[in-house]
């Protein structure tokens, strides 16, 4: 294990100014990913597992086991109807980081954010449908479009946390 994690996806592109809807989509959510594993690069073990924000048990190692939660639940199960269980025991667990793995929760994250990609890729068009069947029997549709917009929104918004994370722990502030 190294002391400090530097993830080769920290390198950002930015999203096209003109072009389709997919690729503007699909653009501005591999930026987010990758604005996530900038916020993370960097860090020991120890920094990761920090939760610097008590009482708020966040800290980055937990924020990227949820982020690959998040991309196995809508891509594999919703989009391509999966089924595939949780990773760290669902919603209960993810955000734990103590103890955690760096190195299993950052493969874990890029190999669902590739496997989405790929799904994307495959995708006839935005309007394609996926199901997600609540708990209580409830099924609801969605399409890839809102899928990738409702992504790029749970990036933002964790990347603020990421943010707010990075900067107590070494002072490192966002753009």
């Amino acid at each position: 294990m190294t002391d400090a994690y530097e993830l080769a996806d920290a390198a950002r592109t930015e999203p096209p100014l003109a072009a389709g809807e997919l690729a503007t989509l699909t653009g501005f959510l591999d930026f987010q990913r990758a604005t996530f594993a900038w916020k993370c690069a960097g860090l020991t073990t120890e920094q990761l597992r920090a939760r610097p924000l008590l009482p708020s048990p966040l800290s980055l190692l937990g924020l990227a086991r949820h982020l690959a939660e998040v991309e196995r639940g809508w891509f594999r199960n919703v989009l391509n109807g999966e089924g595939h269980p949780g990773f760290w025991g669902g919603r209960e667990t993810e955000f734990e980081a103590d103890g955690a793995d760096p190195d299993e929760a950052f493969t874990v994250w890029r190999g669902e954010c590739e496997h989405a990609r790929e799904l994307v890729a495959a995708a006839p068009s935005l309007d394609v449908l996926g199901h997600y069947r609540a708990p209580d029997g409830e099924e609801t549709e969605y399409s890839l479009r809102w899928i990738l917009t409702h992504m790029i929104e749970e990036y933002a918004r964790h990347n603020g946390h990421a943010d707010l994370v990075r900067e107590h722990l070494d002072g490192r502030t966002g753009e």
